[in-house]
């Protein structure tokens, strides 16, 4: 693979525009490539023709050359090229500052001026470097006198840009960990204390005064200050003959308040009952909590120091190779005085990151894994996940039973002529319905694995948007391995039943084929539900985790991964009507032996029907109701009213569908537009942040992630083409050509998944350029303490 791409791969993505453009430096190295390539293809000149009474001149002895090129000069004297550059003094102090040598002064003093770097004796002189006193490096070409110079000039001006620039953003970031360094180290000692006033450990610590007044001397030279930040957690104090242990100052608690945002419905009622009482408790329940949280925090820093680790050296490496790019283009010798500046520059003279990781690892192996150095760099640096090729082949074998056992399906249903029996409708009405929640499943998971691809072809880092623990983060291939093995399920199951006629003697169908589909639907929630560590447990119980928030959305506090759930279950409600009709069918309102029901005449079924294509809607207001409460923003209220106009357009339909009349649909058609004209609006300017007339690329965005833009205008087409299937219910289009009613119903549930498909992709693209906009490239973890009447966390 070559640099750039590597380059590019292992870039943070969310740091993207402050590293190095390493693409755009190639391309004008590039330029002078082709530059030097036209001037040695150009013929030489020839000499002009002697004047009247002059003798041409003769042609240089190759003895004399000295294997230097040669010109004429207008006098008809030959002259070398050298001879033609800018005058450089007649030392080479005169460029600059005297030879540097390793055991001079460093050439970054304490004062900021002026620094001139040279070559050896035996090198030419090609470019000049200074700093100023703002501390940015400007590089001086001093052959732009050459033909062609003007491209190596722009080069060193570039190239000095995306050094500044880098600079700039990796000093900003030291001093930003740096203080945050401060703030753990606070927050750490407050949590010892708190150790130590919960757990009340009998412990006597001796007077550390008369320890240390006892070895002291006069002579005695006085310890150091430390200059980590986290050095100021000291618990242990070293004497002369043996380690003193410095208590905990327990008083601190008197003017610290613990701070832990409430996770579940309880704890939120115990927080709003607490709040009434000024009295602060502290309790084993609070000190566990605090300790997960601080363990979090530390895990986050750490992250990001190895984040800021990794952005400096690829960042010295792409100036390495650039700079020896330029020097093989053009031959000659400047990566060496640039590096040099580079590496005694803050990029590549700073040790505080290093140094940060180093105490860092030791404090959280002391404090939060028992002293276990295997395990706390195991949570400090969780292996990367590596691919397994058994998950290749296994979808691979399940995709081709799956499309195996289709075409077996679409062979039987030809060679017994059912879509002609009499049966037929009969088994369209009471098992294919059974039959379609599962393919909903399976299509939804065959779209978000297209989603999954897509999104790290084009870079989205959705395991950071979505929260995932790192390495629990499914690929692609995972999930088209799941909905493959459901799809085999699924084709399995219809083929054992695509009995049209009952069974003559009993009059009755068989009972082990009709309670199929309800052993794959037992089958589908025992795998979810299942404790053992298999088939995805970390992903299994992300999703139900959310699908728990999803629920009690009003008492939960709302994350992305959560209202990023309940819009999915908005395009899934056919699958929560074919759930509803899976207990009717097997419950109090069917006869699965005999294939009859009556749940479309059952007014219970009836209500049920319209509340559980309500119950997604309801999920997403309530959460923007949520939000808005917390968030104060009027982008939260306005999104509300986009479900509740949803919400009635659904209401409004399905009562159409049920009792008919203009009323009705005079109402379902006005309220189905408004709400498809709102959303469509949502999803195109909010959910997309697309249509900005201002921007870089005229009616999209100023960054974009896919090079072709005729695909945005395509993809907002088809959202809005989609988004009218809901006219197929106003319109009374219940049935088409070889098409029974119920498949026209499961094709338009089949294509709103599809268009939530789609919505995935660009909805999550807008994310992550908003977070790469931001440099948000780390989860914000609450700090548990905070001090009495402050605004801070300390």
């Amino acid at each position: 693979m070559k640099f750039g791409k590597e380059y590019e791969t292992q870039m943070i993505q969310e740091w993207r525009e402050a590293y190095m453009d390493y693409r755009s430096l190639k391309a004008i190295v590039k330029q002078i490539l082709r530059h030097h390539k036209q001037k040695q293809q150009r013929p030489p000149p020839r000499p002009p023709p002697p004047q009247n009474g002059q003798i041409a001149p003769l042609p240089p002895d190759n003895t004399l050359g000295q294997n230097e090129e040669e010109t004429v000069g207008p006098t008809g004297l030959s002259r070398t090229i050298s001879l033609y550059r800018a005058f450089s003094g007649l030392t080479n102090r005169a460029r600059g500052s005297p030879k540097k040598s390793h055991k001079q002064n460093n050439p970054l003093s304490s004062k900021r001026h002026h620094h001139y770097h040279l070559f050896d004796d035996d090198e030419e002189q090609v470019i000049l470097i200074s700093e100023d006193e703002a501390g940015s490096y400007t590089t001086t070409f001093l052959c732009s006198a050459e033909e062609g110079g003007e491209m190596d000039v722009q080069f060193f001006r570039r190239l000095d840009g995306e050094f500044n620039k880098v600079l700039r953003f990796y000093k900003q970031k030291v001093e930003s960990v740096m203080e945050e360094a401060d703030e753990l180290s606070r927050q750490l000692n407050v949590l010892i204390a708190l150790r130590v006033k919960v757990e009340n450990p009998n412990v006597v610590f001796p007077d550390i005064s008369a320890v240390s007044s006892a070895h002291s001397s006069p002579h005695s030279t006085p310890r150091a200050p430390a200059t980590s930040p986290m050095d100021v957690i000291k618990e242990v104090e070293q004497t002369k003959d043996k380690k003193v242990y410095k208590p905990a100052p327990v008083e601190m608690l008197d003017h610290i308040k613990i701070k832990i945002e409430s996770e579940t419905p309880l704890q939120t009622l115990k927080c709003m009952i607490m709040g009434l009482t000024s009295e602060q408790i502290f309790s084993k329940v609070e000190l566990k909590r605090a300790e997960d949280l601080m363990s979090r925090a530390f895990v986050e820093f750490y992250q990001k120091l190895r984040f800021l680790k990794s952005y400096c050296f690829l960042n010295q490496l792409a100036f390495s190779k650039i700079l020896k790019k330029y020097d093989k283009t053009t031959s000659r010798n400047t990566s060496k005085p640039y590096l040099n500046t580079v590496d005694h520059s803050y990029l590549g003279s700073c040790d505080e990151v290093s140094r940060l990781m180093s105490r860092v690892e030791a404090t959280f192996i002391k404090h939060f894994a028992n002293g276990n150095h295997r395990d706390g760099m195991k949570t400090l640096r969780p292996k990367t996940k590596r691919e397994k090729h058994r998950v290749t082949y296994c979808l691979g074998f399940l995709s081709g039973c799956a499309a195996a056992l289709a075409i077996s399906i679409a062979v039987v249903v030809h060679i017994r002529g059912i879509t002609k029996s009499e049966g037929r409708h009969q088994y369209m009405e009471n098992i294919f319905p059974l039959y379609s929640l599962l393919g909903f499943v399976a299509v939804h998971l065959f779209m978000f694995a297209g989603d999954i691809y897509f999104w790290s072809r084009y870079r989205v880092n959705y395991p950071f948007i979505f929260g995932f623990e790192h390495g629990t983060d499914l690929g692609y291939r995972e999930v088209l391995l799941v909905g493959a093995g459901l799809a085999v399920l699924t084709f399995g199951g219809v083929l054992s039943n695509l009995d049209m006629e009952m069974d003559p003697r009993t009059r009755s169908f068989s009972v082990i084929t009709e309670l199929v589909p309800l052993a794959l639907l037992l089958c589908l929630l025992t795998v979810s539900f299942c404790p053992f560590d298999i088939i995805y447990r970390s992903s299994r119980y992300f999703f139900i985790g959310c699908v728990v928030r999803c629920v009690l959305s009003p008492l939960y506090k709302v994350i992305l991964p959560d209202f990023f759930l309940a819009d999915q279950l908005t395009s899934q409600v056919q699958a929560f009507r074919s759930l509803l009709f899976y207990v009717c069918y097997y419950g109090w309102a069917g006869d699965f032996k005999k294939r009859t029901h009556e749940c479309y005449e059952s007014d219970i079924y009836k209500k049920l029907y319209l509340v559980v294509a309500i119950f997604p809607y309801w999920f997403r207001f309530a959460q923007c109701i949520r939000r808005l409460v917390e968030e104060k923003d009027k982008n939260n209220g306005l999104n509300a009213l986009k479900y509740l106009s949803t919400i009635l357009a659904v209401a409004a339909r399905t009562i159409f569908e049920m009792h008919k009349g203009t009323y009705w649909l005079t109402l379902a058609v006005a309220t189905s537009t408004i709400a498809t004209l709102f959303n469509t609006y949502w999803d195109i300017f909010k959910d997309w942040g697309l249509m900005n007339r201002n921007s870089k690329n005229p009616w999209l965005r100023d960054k974009l992630l896919i090079p072709h833009k005729s695909t945005y205008f395509i993809v907002m087409v088809v959202n809005v083409v989609l988004r009218l299937a809901w006219m197929q219910t106003v319109l009374g289009i219940k049935d088409a050509p070889f098409l029974h009613k119920r498949a026209l119903v499961a094709i338009v549930a089949i294509l709103e998944i599809i268009r939530r498909g789609i919505w995935n992709f660009f909805r999550l693209e807008n994310e992550h350029l908003n977070n790469v906009g931001k440099y948000r490239a780390f989860k914000s973890v609450p700090l548990p303490f905070q001090e009495v009447g402050g605004n801070k966390s300390m």
